[in-house]
């Protein structure tokens, strides 16, 4: 199918390109931005988009996305995770590997990518396992993993606790050119922890998590990647400290490139005040002070992308007592007008926040995705930023329905999302 998207606002920021213009796909490729479309209009055998007053920008790019298969489909499955990010505008994702079996080794990530062409809808691209089963001890098959089509290593969820098995990981990996993606979490500090450390846990007589638990390992991890050389990207960046050292780091010129979630720029630890599990996620929900720190390295760069971790858990799994729920919120759905809320708030432009949304996230782990370069590959997104939307979490494609965000009223609706030339979600 050949499509003309006609009249839309264009943001590239891969190539500092925002104009009013039309874009001519054919054949799954970007063929060229055209003036006179009399002749192309008239044409039946091309669809005609209008987007006037709309935003056409590269397809969104999600470094960190729990897909949950193989073996917990019960939560989400590679079909309706890559549906449901493709509802939120997003046609790249990158899927964590704490599955089951988890993907330490080539025959997992062989499956990931054989249901993810068969089954999904956008483009995934799985990370592998740290070490072997998650277990922090011994390095996993990290070779095999690249060669079946591993972008990058962690063990998300898992922190390495082990920091010479950390080290020799970030060794291994620079003959592949892949990056470290680390959950810092320091595991003895968290201990039973189930939200953020502060007044609002002692209020509510649960267990905190401090925002040590993360400073520390940040910290650590940073010092290895200093030490090795290796490109070190660091997970859902949520305390005042990572922000901080993460900055301190680059001014060095350490290889050290950070996340953050929206739910970490949005939300504070308040919003467990009633003890709302779908407020539980990993690192937890901070205080304002962190909150602002978060936002405050968006706008300066120290925090180069915005990735949702979307970790989606069923109804039941959730609905017990706060402290026997697990950790996670689903966020592909919600990501986009979250984020436009930090471009309402001034923290970051419109073209700034679609770059941490596109080439920004593909340039840590180097695929050739999140631009709209004439000849590339026709990923895209539509969407109207104005548009008014409330968070209908039974509207969601993900099979699970986990978000702090429901009833909540916000701006910007994806209209279409264009995956290698074919339109794979319209409103």
């Amino acid at each position: 199918m050949s499509i003309l998207i006609k009249g839309g606002r264009i943001i590239d920021p891969s190539r500092n390109f925002d104009k009013v213009g039309n874009i001519l796909i054919e054949k799954g490729t970007i063929k060229s931005y055209p003036e006179d479309i009399k002749k192309l209009e008239k044409d039946s055998a091309i669809k005609v988009i209008e987007a006037g007053g709309k935003i056409v920008a590269p397809g969104l790019v999600d470094l960190h996305v729990h897909l949950r298969e193989p073996g917990y489909e019960h939560k989400e499955t590679i079909r309706t995770g890559c549906e449901s990010a493709a509802a939120g505008g997003f046609t790249s994702i990158v899927c964590m590997p704490n599955t089951n079996p988890i993907n330490d080794n080539a025959s997992v990530t062989e499956y990931i990518m054989l249901k993810a062409r068969t089954e999904g809808v956008v483009n995934v691209y799985p990370l592998g396992a740290i070490t072997k089963g998650e277990n922090g001890e011994t390095l996993a098959q990290i070779g095999e993993m690249y060669e079946a089509g591993c972008v990058g290593v962690t063990d998300d969820g898992m922190p390495v606790m082990n920091s010479k098995v950390m080290r020799h990981a970030m060794e291994y990996v620079k003959a592949f050119g892949i990056p470290v993606i680390s959950h810092c979490e320091d595991l003895n500090l968290s201990g039973n922890g189930v939200m953020n450390e502060g007044d609002t846990s002692t209020l509510l007589g649960l267990s905190g998590i401090p925002a040590a638990s993360e400073d520390v390992m940040v910290s650590r991890d940073i010092t290895l990647a200093e030490l090795t050389g290796t490109h070190l990207h660091i997970c859902h960046v949520s305390t005042k400290g990572s922000v901080r050292l993460i900055r301190a780091a680059k001014e060095r010129g350490v290889r050290v490139t950070a996340e953050a979630a929206p739910h970490h720029f949005t939300l504070t630890d308040k919003a467990v005040a009633e003890y709302d599990t779908n407020a539980k996620m990993k690192p937890p929900l901070r205080s304002e002070i962190d909150r602002e720190a978060v936002r405050e390295g968006l706008r300066d760069g120290t925090i180069d992308v915005i990735a949702t971790d979307h970790a989606p858990h069923s109804e039941d799994e959730k609905m017990v007592e706060f402290d026997l729920a697990p950790f996670g919120i689903v966020g592909l759905e919600t990501a986009l007008p979250l984020s436009l809320k930090l471009v309402e708030d001034g923290v970051l432009t419109l073209n700034g926040m679609i770059a941490k949304l596109t080439h920004l996230p593909s340039a840590v782990i180097n695929i050739r995705k999140g631009t709209l370069n004439p000849g590339g590959q026709a990923d895209i997104v539509i969407f109207d930023p104005e548009r008014k939307v409330k968070i209908d979490r039974e509207r969601f494609r993900s099979k699970s329905k986990n978000t702090p965000f429901n009833g909540w009223d916000l701006k910007g609706v994806v209209l279409y999302t264009i995956v290698n030339g074919n339109i794979v979600y319209s409103v």
